[in-house]
């Protein structure tokens, strides 16, 4: 009856991993982030101190990054190094599993062998089975398809932020450098979505949107967007527009699906008296209510024609002040302490050059 048991209790150490793992792939978006994650479940999965992942260069002959896990602590090189392992050496060269009494090894491939996994487990008696080493064969494999997909997903990023600077680059030569956001707008807007716990695909959304928000007014004539004076309603209705114009230029985008709500929605007030929708409270998204904020603050101590340059201290109090009103209390109260942290005071000792 004990030996029946064995090959159930197998069974349910793969599942338990195998839905770890995919729930690892599916919530991690950067190559580093994902060799420290599965190092870890590794780790936890064969009851070991000791798991190493590798990424080879093209050539093979230098590993692009390292990741180590050793009695607990992990740490990561992710610079070019030499491979001069012999066992690692041995697996680039054959693409083949490798298992001894206390180490097992799997090659990471695609096409080609693109890295290698070794996990160690000290001097104990009990060696490592067969049915271990196909345990990480079967982590190996499903961690190759995760790391294709983010490189895959950061190439895409980087094509993104091409089009993004492109489009800010358009943007920048219509309007005079004292009508545009400060480069340390988006510092400002992502911290404030940190204090919020938002999640980093959500900061991401929030940080293409502090970017893009204002792209609608590339259709806007000069001569309004540069006015000192006070706008007719006419001209204030042609601004008001800005917002849906943006998202005609991104919505062809798809990448860009998350951020149009912000961009569409970042001049609606908390009590309902904004624009384009008129929408309240919890109506309008998150990362809205989090660029109102982050934009009317910017446009205080950081100055505009149109309107006298703040201090930073009287820019607080008024943000402060128009809490439950021009903007969520809450986002407001995650504002006032991302202006604590050091990197903001930075930023904002940079407003005031």
């Amino acid at each position: 009856m004990k030996n029946c048991l064995i090959p159930t209790q197998r069974y349910k150490r793969l599942l338990s991993c195998i839905h770890s793992l995919y729930r690892l792939l599916n919530s991690t978006f950067s190559v580093r982030d994902l060799v420290l994650r599965l190092s870890r479940l590794i780790c936890q999965t064969f009851g070991i101190e000791y798991c190493s992942i590798i990424l080879l260069e093209p050539n093979k002959r230098f590993a692009s990054l390292r990741c180590v896990v050793s009695r607990g602590k992990r740490y990561i090189i992710e610079e070019k190094v030499k491979i001069i392992n012999r066992i690692e050496k041995k697996i680039i060269r054959t693409s083949s599993m490798f298992l001894q009494k206390n180490i097992i090894a799997a090659p990471l491939i695609t096409e080609d062998v693109m890295g290698v996994i070794i996990v160690h487990q000290g001097n104990r008696n009990k060696p490592f089975t067969r049915w271990e080493q196909e345990i990480l064969m079967t982590i190996a494999q499903q961690a190759v398809i995760g790391i294709k997909n983010i490189q895959l997903y950061e190439e895409q990023q980087k094509i993104i932020l091409g089009s993004i600077k492109s489009l800010i680059t358009l943007l920048d030569l219509r309007l005079p450098r004292e009508y545009a956001h400060s480069p340390y707008f988006p510092h400002l807007t992502c911290a404030i979505g940190r204090e919020m716990n938002l999640n980093e695909k959500q900061i991401e959304s929030l940080k293409y949107a502090s970017l893009l928000h204002d792209a609608g007014k590339v259709d806007i004539p000069i001569e309004i967007l540069t006015k000192s004076g006070k706008l007719t309603p006419k001209e204030y209705k042609i601004i008001r527009r800005h917002p849906t114009k943006g998202i005609k230029i991104l919505k062809s985008l798809q990448i860009f699906k998350p951020v149009i709500p912000i961009i569409l929605h970042h001049h609606e007030r908390y009590d309902g008296t904004g624009y384009p929708s008129k929408l309240k409270k919890g109506q309008i998204p998150i990362g809205a209510r989090i660029m109102a904020v982050a934009d009317a603050f910017e446009a205080m101590v950081y100055g505009r024609p149109y309107r006298e340059r703040m201090d930073i201290n009287s820019a607080i109090k008024e943000i402060r002040k128009k809490s439950q009103t021009q903007f969520d209390p809450k986002v407001v109260e995650a504002f006032l302490k991302a202006i604590k942290t050091k990197k903001i005071k930075k930023c904002l000792q940079n407003y005031l050059k």
